[in-house]
Parts: structure tokens; sequence; C-alpha cells
């Protein structure tokens, strides 16, 4: 049985489409990136720093993959406007979307509920809620001209099971799995589909920070968990909306 999580991509099973990636600079967004390029696909990188962008252009250039696009948008301080001159550019440049996996976050620190910072939270609200939620409605239009879009938010276990210490991540991801379960909702009959994808416990220097202590060696790749990011870009996938998926199974 097909899942998710054992996807087997066929060679060019993106071929056509193209996709924006949030985060593309580095870790699993960076990976996703020179995956959904290697399946045939144009991707948009959007990240904060542009020397990484450029590492990524660079890399997918050289490996003689289609052209890619960057993006060089910082999520903190970017307005609705930004996201909608964006989206335009998008249009004006590829006519359509085809696929966004919105990637991008913060951990922030990890602390009691009763200490949480204020200032904090808002600029975790800011970076993992909002600016999905902003960038989403710029997109939305431009990704229903697509005969068949996917957009994924990636999630957390988290975001799902709320878990001592993890304060305002955690509510910012259980925020991130109802914007997805809304517009999925919504969109229900049409061309577009929307689901989350909780990465799992993945060797990322995010991953670093929250288990300082836990020895990365021990820990699947970002290449590792590719198949189930892979296939909610793919046809495959199509009519596979609203759902949370694992892209690893659960650690015994």
């Amino acid at each position: 049985m097909t899942t998710a999580q054992n996807y087997q991509a066929t060679d060019n099973c993106l071929q056509g489409k193209t996709i924006l990636v949030t985060g593309a600079g580095d870790g699993i967004g960076r990976q996703a990136a020179l995956s959904y390029a290697q399946y045939g696909a144009t991707v948009i990188l959007l990240g904060r720093t542009v020397a990484k962008l450029e590492s990524v252009y660079d890399e997918i250039v050289a490996l003689e993959y289609s052209e890619p696009a960057i993006v060089p948008l910082d999520l903190k301080g970017a307005s609705a406007q930004n996201y909608h001159d964006m989206a335009a550019t998008i249009e004006n440049q590829f006519g359509a979307l085809d696929g966004a996996l919105l990637n991008a976050a913060m951990l922030g620190v990890l602390s009691p509920f009763a200490q949480i910072e204020e200032s904090l939270f808002d600029e975790m609200m800011q970076v993992n809620v909002k600016s999905q939620f902003l960038l989403a409605q710029a997109l939305l239009p431009l990704m229903s001209k697509s005969e068949h879009s996917s957009l994924i938010f990636t999630s957390s276990s988290v975001g799902r099971t709320a878990r001592a210490y993890w304060g305002a991540y955690s509510i910012s991801k259980f925020a991130v799995e109802g914007i997805s379960q809304l517009i999925s909702d919504e969109y229900e009959q049409s061309t577009l589909r929307c689901n989350c994808i909780n990465p799992g416990a993945t060797r990322t220097k995010m991953r670093a920070g929250a288990y300082p202590a836990e020895d990365p060696q021990s820990l699947r790749t970002a290449l590792d968990i590719m198949p189930s990011y892979l296939y909610l870009m793919a046809d495959d996938s199509i009519g596979v909306n609203g759902q949370s998926l694992d892209a690893q199974p659960p650690k015994s």
C-alpha cells in the first residue's frame, strides 16, 4: 500500500509545475527545493538570507535542473502588500502557481508557560502564524488558476498535542493546523488542495537548538523524509485534502 512516507516519485512527476518554498535557504526547505527541482519543477526560493538562497540557486543550476527564482523576504517584517506584490510578480513571470510549501518558522525560547515573554510571543505569532495567513491569502487567487495546485503548511507534533515548555511555538503550530483545515474546507470543491505535514524528528539546526543533548546521527535527514513532501506536491495526491500527515513513523 502506497503511503506518503513510502511514496516512490516517478521521474519528472513535477514537470511543468511552479512551486514556491519558504525557508528555502536551510534545512528541510532547502532540501525540498532541491528535490522539487530534481523532479522537474521550477522552484521559487523564498527566504530571509540572500546568500543562502543564492547557494541553493547555484546548486540547482549546477545540477542542470530548471532555473529557479529568488525572493528575499523577511517574514518578521513583511506586510500584506509585500505578499500581494510578490504574488503579482509570480503571476507576471510564471502565469500561475502550482504548489507552495510554507515551511519557514522560528523556534523561539522553550520556557514554562507562565514565563513566556509577551514580546517573544508576539514575534512568534508574527513569523509562524500571521505571515502564513497573509502569504496564503495572497497566493490563493493565483494558485486557483492552476489545473491542480497543492498548498502545504508545516506542522509539528506539538501542534497536535501540546507539550510542556514548548509554549509559543506549540500554540503557533496549533494555529497553523487550524488555518490549513479552514482553507481545505473552503476550497474542497476547487482544484486546490491544502494539507499539513509534520516532518518529525529531523536532523536540522532547529532540532539541534531544541534538543542540544540529542545525537543528530540518530535522526533522519531532510532527504530521508522527502517522499511525503513529493507526494503532497505531485498529482498522485489529487483528492488528498484537509489532512495532517506525518513525514516519518514515530520513533519506537
